[in-house]
């Protein structure tokens, strides 16, 4: 999991592309219910980041129910991923972080809606 692992200078914190960056490997499936992330020493060290911003991407992770931490033993993906509290409001916030980073990055934002539905094209 760490070589995939980069944070930007960008203008969004580096906890949040940290989180976010868990939260895609999740996703596509690279990093698996039950899988053990690496210690937040050894993703600070390797990112060159300070140790707290580490902490703070994880514990936010936790906090939503996607990581589960065993005191010395480590950091695991959960077995089943949360239930969302509030779907639709989460979707809408997640879409205002999404189109808000493609602004930043030149990306037209019919242009990224047009690839978002050809992915859930492919997906269904």
């Amino acid at each position: 999991m760490l070589e995939g692992l980069v944070v930007q200078n960008n203008g969004i914190p580096i906890y949040v592309q940290l989180r976010e960056h868990i939260l895609a490997l999740i996703g596509r499936g690279v990093i698996k219910p039950g899988d053990q992330l690496p210690t937040m020493r050894q993703v600070a060290v390797t990112l060159k980041i300070d140790l707290n911003t580490v902490q703070r991407a994880y514990a936010e992770l936790e906090r939503d129910g996607v990581l589960a931490k065993l005191r010395g033993v480590g950091t695991f993906v959960t077995q089943t991923p949360p239930a969302p509290r509030n779907a639709r409001k989460q979707t809408e916030a997640f879409a205002a972080r999404i189109a808000a980073q493609a602004k930043g990055q030149g990306i037209d934002l019919d242009e990224l809606a047009a690839a978002l539905s050809k992915l859930a094209g492919r997906a269904g």
